[in-house]
């Protein structure tokens, strides 16, 4: 199977729609499924845009 591979700019819009449909009730395995990704990605993509928004927020409050 080959694999996928994915822009920054839809590795985003698919957690922004992840954390929209977890407040909204569903479970992580029914939204993982829909956008057909496995859970190890699910969680390694969740790990890094966290980090990176970390690092973002440290830089701009550094920079003032």
């Amino acid at each position: 199977m080959a694999r996928k591979r994915y822009t920054a700019e839809q590795i985003i819009g698919m957690l922004r729609e992840a954390e929209v449909r977890l407040s909204q009730g569903e479970k992580t395995g029914e939204i993982r499924r829909s956008l057909g990704i496995s859970e190890q990605t699910y969680y390694r993509w969740t790990t890094i845009v966290g980090q990176v928004s970390r690092v973002t927020r440290w830089l701009a409050k550094t920079d003032r």
